[in-house]
């Protein structure tokens, strides 16, 4: 995804998937507004809040380290030391110009990764989908896109494919799972591609079995459409499935995965198929103004996440089931009334938190929490599903795998101590404010992305409570 404000329209922040059950289309709430009339608007208080959101990250314990959050200088750490890199790639070389020498190098990686026949670099996944539907469209004689209604261009990328790819999108379904195999073979109309989304980030990370993805792909076969994977945390998902990445990619035409997501890079992203395909996507990449004149350090920051990071992705996803389980057991240890950890054996490093309060108290209550303990437990933005509901997206990498189960159910006890103050008296954090922290609470109002699921807008990242 791209998703919302922490990825620029691409795909990070909370999911946007309805509570299983709720219904959708629930504004924001602003409960906290009132009780903080005088430290300036909800806006600002979100704006303030993710400044402190911000401060805190930088020296609390957390679970990971979200880039939204990090300084220039924590970035740069990923290309600090020219030793390391030369263990990536020959430093000597001439640099890139308009593609080949390290660009190639990456894309030959991916390619093999994958086990596709070649692979082209894009600036951003969003670019990548477009081109790569675009030109299956011209293959196939068919625009028509068949796609989940919580897909990332349905939700997060402003009608693009209709706006600038001349592309049809319909939506298999609208409920928060992956689509099924008799979805597929029975949909009332003709379509050239199927875009499966892996995993399924606004419904929660969601992915289906290995053999019902292959199910579902055989499907599409049926009725001669392509299929497409929309891979943007593919990388995330061989513990899941229980299959390398090759295996898992073979079942697509072409697959897109992003460099940032999961694997910690700067952007970009590759998309990846039969050598005559990416060929043509070369030539519409350049038309699309993605060919840009030097790419070296997105690159090396690319060659870094899969050096670095690809080989540890299965372990985060094992400890995320470890935190996933501790966060249930301390939320329901603590009193929590409802509260929904989602799934509850997560498919992928990455699951949703589910709390019944509103989204601003939530939101104050982490960022307190954080000041206060040095433990940042949620460290990415709530959103409002619902009048009275909040959830965000909880991530483990690898600073979360020095936490044992226990030290998140300790986290959660505190956590929950300060969310029932907050809850008893919203609004009370802004008498801080009042008396001299004017400069701290708040995360950045946005407007809800076209067409999110839920209608909400992002907590504090896209107009909620962050």
């Amino acid at each position: 995804m791209t998703d919302g404000a922490e990825q620029s329209g691409s795909g990070a922040g909370p999911g946007r998937a309805p509570a299983p059950g709720a219904a959708s289309g629930a504004a924001p709430e602003a409960g906290a507004e009132a009780g903080a009339a005088s430290a300036g608007t909800v806006e600002e208080r979100r704006a303030r809040r993710f400044k402190r959101r911000r401060e805190v990250h930088r020296t609390a314990r957390r679970l990971a380290r979200f880039s939204v959050l990090a300084s220039l200088r924590e970035r740069l750490e990923i290309l600090e030391d020219p030793d390391d890199l030369y263990d990536l790639y020959d430093l000597d070389q001439p640099v890139d110009l308009y593609g080949g020498g390290i660009v190639t190098a990456l894309e030959e990686k991916v390619a093999g990764l994958l086990g596709k026949e070649a692979a082209a670099f894009f600036p951003t996944g969003t670019m990548a989908q477009q081109v790569a539907l675009r030109c299956w469209a011209g293959r196939t004689g068919n625009p028509t896109v068949a796609l989940h209604a919580l897909a990332h261009p349905e939700v997060h990328e402003r009608n693009a494919f209709t706006e600038v790819s001349e592309l049809r999108p319909v939506r298999l379904t609208r409920e928060p799972r992956q689509p099924t195999a008799a979805e597929v073979r029975g949909f009332e109309e003709p379509f050239g591609a199927l875009m499966l989304e892996l995993p399924l980030r606004d419904a929660g990370f969601l992915l289906p079995t290995f053999e019902e993805l292959s199910e579902i792909v055989a499907a599409a076969r049926e009725r001669d459409a392509v299929v497409h994977f929309d891979g943007a945390r593919l990388w995330d998902t061989t513990e899941h499935f229980g299959r390398p990445l090759s295996e898992i990619a073979s079942l697509a035409d072409s697959v897109y995965v992003s460099f940032y997501k999961s694997l910690g890079g700067f952007s970009g992203a590759a998309l990846a198929g039969p050598a005559t395909f990416v060929d043509e996507a070369k030539a519409w990449r350049h038309r699309y103004g993605g060919l840009l004149f030097q790419q070296f350090p997105t690159v090396l920051a690319a060659l870094s996440g899969l050096e670095r990071e690809l080989p540890r992705l299965p372990e985060y996803v094992r400890h995320a089931r470890v935190v996933a389980a501790a966060l249930r057991e301390g939320l329901a240890a603590a009193g929590v009334p409802w509260s929904r950890v989602h799934p509850e054996v997560p498919h992928t490093s990455e699951f949703q938190v589910w709390l019944p309060h509103d989204v601003d108290v939530v939101a104050e209550a982490a960022v307190r929490h954080a000041e206060e303990t040095g433990i940042l437990l949620f460290a990415r933005s709530w959103d409002a599903p619902g009048p009275g509901l909040a959830f965000t997206e909880v991530d483990v990498r690898a600073d979360g795998l020095e936490w044992t189960a226990e030290d998140v159910r300790t986290a959660v006890a505190g956590f929950v101590a300060v969310l029932m103050e907050e809850a008893a008296e919203p609004g009370k954090a802004g008498e801080a404010e009042r008396a001299g922290e004017a400069g701290k609470a708040g995360e950045p109002g946005k407007a809800g992305e076209p067409g999110k699921a839920g209608g909400a807008g992002k907590a504090g990242e896209a107009g909620a409570g962050g």
